[in-house]
Formats: structure tokens, sequence, C-alpha cells
């Protein structure tokens, strides 16, 4: 069974950082693409950044393009998203989640329960 873990949320003001954390079991989590996606208050889930199997290959949200950092370490079976000059806008839950391909970074089949974001102004 995969599982997926968020940790890392929290209260910042705007203008810091966060890292978020995400660690997977249940299958070889070097083989598949992973993600980041968030859903804010009132608001439909939407992505925010990807990572291919191999690390090789990221996709960003223009709303987080340049602010944020989508990484991973196959070894820690852990993908990060390192969030910098954060905004109000950014508050959300934010969502780890797999992918059944190495390469595909839009679809994806496991979910974490998330992580609170807050961003104060």
């Amino acid at each position: 069974q995969v599982q997926l873990v968020e940790s890392g949320g929290g209260l910042v003001q705007a203008g810091g950082s966060l890292r978020l954390s995400c660690v997977a079991s249940g299958r070889t989590f070097s083989r598949y693409a992973m993600g980041w996606f968030r859903q804010a208050p009132g608001k439909e889930r939407e992505f925010a950044a990807a990572t291919s199997a191999s690390g090789g290959s990221t996709y960003y949200a223009d709303s987080v393009k340049g602010r944020f950092t989508i990484s991973r370490d196959n070894a820690k079976n852990t993908v990060y998203l390192q969030m910098n000059s954060l905004k109000p806008e950014d508050t959300a839950i934010y969502y780890c989640a797999g992918s059944n391909s190495p390469s595909s970074l839009l679809t994806y089949a496991y979910w974490g329960q998330g992580t609170q974001v807050t961003v104060s102004s």
C-alpha cells in the first residue's frame, strides 16, 4: 500500500520561507514522478510543482515559478518543496502526490493527507 506523509507546514510571515517534506512508502520511490498540489479555502485544488522520477525534469505553475523549488532524494524516499518569498495567497493545504509513471508530471494516483501552510501579511 502506497503511503505519502507530508510535514513542514506552519505559519510564516509574508516574505518568509518554509520547506515541505513528503516521505513515501509502499513502492519503489525512484521509479515514479512526484508532485505538489495545493488547495486554498473555497478554491479547487491546483497544481504547484512536479519532478520526474530521476529528478532531472521539473515543472512549475506560473504562480510559484521562481519562488518554489521541488527536489527529491531517492535514497530517502522523500520529495521536498522549498518555498521562498511566500505571499498571503500561498496560504493553502499542500498535498504531496505520486504518479504511476516516471515522466508524467500531471496525472497522479496517490495522495498524502496534506499539510497546512499559512502566510500572514
